[in-house]
């Protein structure tokens, strides 16, 4: 497949999906996750993700002490999941910011798009896998029956796929 149908494809499945799950790695080692939105409106060809975090978090030192940051983005009632691994730092172009801005930020943000606490962060995406499973819950739930009564693993659930994202 190529890079942009790939990228086309990811984005099509974490477009509308209001919250990801974003995880860093906290200075003793533990992993922490924390919900955010994503501001992107698309996913263009610099295979980045955008996101406000306030510049007084504990996360903001996670990321600048460590930038490999994970992505976990679900759907449940469509049974789509995205898993996105990737690099993330701190973009302080104010033009960026404005651009991305949105009024449901500035119930977090409330000077605006210049608010001292705001701090844009970009995931460059680097790895994406999703599971993107199509059938109707009948169909999944009769095809693991049958694997039951068989003692076969169910198939032909959806389909798994990963992303790799050009350098």
């Amino acid at each position: 497949m190529e890079n942009n149908d790939e990228r086309a494809q990811l984005w099509d499945l974490i477009k509308d999906i209001k919250f990801a799950m974003l995880t860093t790695h906290h200075e003793d080692g533990r992993m922490h996750s924390r919900p955010m939105t994503t501001q992107n409106s698309e996913l263009t060809n610099d295979d980045c993700l955008w996101f406000f975090m306030s510049r007084k978090s504990e996360s903001l030192d996670d990321l600048m002490r460590d930038s490999n940051v994970a992505l976990s983005y679900a759907h449940p009632g469509k049974d789509q999941y995205v898993s996105v691994s990737g690099i993330g730092h701190i973009d302080n172009d104010v033009e960026r910011i404005r651009a991305l801005w949105t009024k449901f930020a500035e119930a977090w943000f409330p000077g605006g798009p210049e608010d001292p606490d705001l701090a844009l962060v970009e995931v460059k995406i680097t790895h994406a896998h999703y599971w993107n499973v199509k059938e109707s819950k009948i169909t999944q739930l009769f095809k693991m029956a049958k694997a039951t009564v068989t003692g076969t693993r169910p198939t032909n659930l959806g389909e798994s796929g990963e992303v790799r994202m050009t350098a």
